[in-house]
């Protein structure tokens, strides 16, 4: 009966010096956390996605917090986001401007020429080493093998008839469909764009419409119709600024293509 006691006497005595060595342990160790990144952190959406720019929300929560990125830089929580964190901050958040993802193609199975057909591997980085960089006529085409398609984390974009389409609601202007595309045909426009070339073709205008129904023909018909000086043409391919464009549509009216487009 003694032995029972004495041990547990023990057990008691080391449990106290342990608790008291982790106590003092924690105090000695601890690490100091930012209040302002953690509401920060909370105020984001926690999609994870890379889109700001950075190693994921707790990345740029960290950078928000030591002032080393501005409040608005989530593309995924926009303005409304951008305004929470600013309270945080206690600045103003300014004035962003939504973006949505935009594919410089639209030359589907319907439009588009192919040269042969292609049972290689379904990924569009594979399919860019294979004879003319793919079935189609067109080197500068959408594969329509869906590497947008498999980054995109909010099921934003789809493939349609050979060729990637965004859902403008469902996109948040992550930027992974940007990445993914080996041919580059997709940037990020402004939300409330009216009008975009759908069409990244260099080639001649002869040769352009040989290969696409709707390839841009380089013919300046749209950068005359511009009063806005928004449209330029450079090696054969027209190009919008958002920035200078006012909606007017004569670009489009004037295109004998249909290679610019109405969103």
């Amino acid at each position: 009966m003694n032995g029972i006691i004495t041990a547990l006497i023990v057990v008691g005595i080391l449990g106290l010096i342990i608790g008291l060595f982790l106590g003092v342990a924690s105090i000695s160790f601890k690490v100091e956390v930012d209040e302002k990144e953690v509401a920060v952190l909370e105020a984001l959406p926690g999609n994870n996605c890379g889109g700001c720019g950075f190693p994921g929300c707790s990345g740029l929560a960290a950078a928000i917090a030591k002032g080393e990125a501005p409040v608005d830089q989530c593309p995924v929580g926009g303005q409304a986001v951008g305004d929470r964190i600013a309270a945080i901050m206690g600045v103003e958040s300014g004035q962003s401007v939504r973006k949505v993802a935009f594919v410089a193609c639209n030359g589907d199975c319907d439009k588009a020429k192919t040269d042969y057909e292609y049972t290689g591997a379904q990924d569009c980085l594979m399919a860019g080493f294979v004879p003319n960089g793919g079935a189609k006529s067109c080197n500068y085409g959408c594969l329509g093998f869906g590497n947008c398609v498999k980054e995109c984390p909010f099921d934003a974009i789809h493939i349609k008839n050979g060729i990637a389409v965004v859902d403008k609601e469902a996109c948040k202007a992550c930027g992974k469909c940007v990445a993914a595309c080996p041919k580059n045909l997709i940037s990020l426009i402004p939300y409330d764009s009216k009008y975009a070339v759908a069409c990244s073709s260099l080639d001649r205008g002869p040769d352009a419409m040989k290969k696409c129904d709707v390839a841009c023909i380089g013919c300046s018909l749209c950068v005359k119709s511009c009063e806005n000086e928004a449209v330029s043409v450079e090696n054969f391919n027209a190009t919008i600024d958002q920035s200078k464009c006012i909606s007017c549509g004569k670009c489009y009216d004037k295109c004998p293509k249909a290679a610019i487009v109405r969103l």
